[in-house]
């Protein structure tokens, strides 16, 4: 499935945001967040810490549904940005496949 950010309208995504503000406030979302826990890295950064992401990010099609949200660090959530889930994944592969800095690249 293509997502087309152009056919997605700001009325639509101002929408979605106000679904999401009632859902954070829900018991749902409070158990979701119980453990502090980012879905992304899986660190325990305290509730405090955590976001609401859309895996499926509106600009991008998605919509506030429970299957659709997941806590999410500060850093996850800013690197995150826009990107689907394949494409997130994409990304910390190819942070993988990076060599360190200031390692020596054997040849």
């Amino acid at each position: 499935m293509v997502f087309h950010a152009e056919y997605i309208t700001e009325q639509e995504i101002r929408r979605e945001k106000e679904k999401a503000r009632r859902l954070r406030k829900s018991q749902w979302w409070h158990r979701r967040i119980a453990k502090g826990e980012c879905y992304y890295c899986g660190r325990r950064v305290g509730r405090e810490n955590l976001t609401m992401d859309h895996l499926v990010p509106l600009s991008r099609g998605g919509k506030s549904k429970k299957g659709n949200l997941v806590p999410a660090c500060k850093a996850c959530n800013t690197k995150k940005k826009y990107l689907l889930p394949v494409e997130w994944h994409e990304y910390l592969a190819s942070l993988k496949k990076r060599p360190l800095p200031g390692s020596s690249n054997p040849q």
